[in-house]
């Protein structure tokens, strides 16, 4: 009886140890070694550094905002990336973009951004559109989860209309889009902002595409 016990334990243990039948699991976006599946301008602004995606200058001012975008589109997913962002505080800032369009001849975006830097961080930003923030964590949350000159991680979780940003592992933003109009797909973009002498590292750029679950 007691080994009988102890089999159907160890069967049991080995199921809790695979995958959930049917799970998607997390895809690289960035292979660490090329910009292979993403646009933008790789010659001045985009480098590869250590296994990170680079962009900007503590030497010089970066002249405009600058955008490494996805060639593929997504709709519903989870992003997990991590980033480290260099530079004055009080000046410097960057950000991740989805469900975000390139506008024609033109260097800016247009989407949502999962804001970085400044008194804006875990914030949702809303790009080139309404032009301000839609949502943002108390500034006692951030003193407290913010971890500057050092390596930071984002999730950010689209599902429908709700968008989901967690920073260092505490959800920061919890919204829901009411503008049935705003499309609900686009390209994920790494954003290095202009007018400061500032250096956004970015590095472990994972997906999970959700579109498939919310279809079912």
């Amino acid at each position: 009886m007691r080994a009988f016990s102890m089999g159907v334990l160890l069967a049991g243990l080995m199921v809790l140890a695979l995958p959930s039948a049917g799970r998607a699991e997390h895809k690289p976006l960035f292979d660490g070694k090329s910009f292979a599946g993403w646009e933008g301008d790789t010659e001045k602004t985009w480098r590869i550094e250590d296994g990170a995606i680079v962009g900007g200058s503590l030497e010089t001012v970066v002249p405009r905002n600058e955008f490494l975008c996805t060639t593929k589109t997504y709709g519903d997913f989870e992003l997990k990336l991590k980033f480290k962002l260099l530079g004055d505080r009080k000046q410097v800032n960057a950000g991740i973009q989805f469900r975000t369009k390139r506008i024609p001849k033109h260097h800016e975006v247009i989407g949502y951004q999962a804001d970085i830097g400044q008194h804006y961080w875990g914030a949702l930003y809303d790009e080139s559109r309404r032009n301000k923030i839609l949502a943002q964590p108390d500034k006692d949350v951030l003193e407290k989860i913010v971890k500057h000159d050092d390596w930071n991680e984002y999730v950010i979780r689209c599902e429908g209309p709700r968008l989901r940003l967690w920073l260092n592992g505490t959800l920061t933003v919890d919204y829901t889009e009411k503008d049935e109009k705003i499309d609900r797909g686009g390209v994920i973009g790494l954003q290095v902002h202009g007018g400061a002498k500032a250096k956004i590292h970015y590095k472990d750029i994972t997906i999970e595409d959700l579109t498939a679950k919310a279809d079912k």
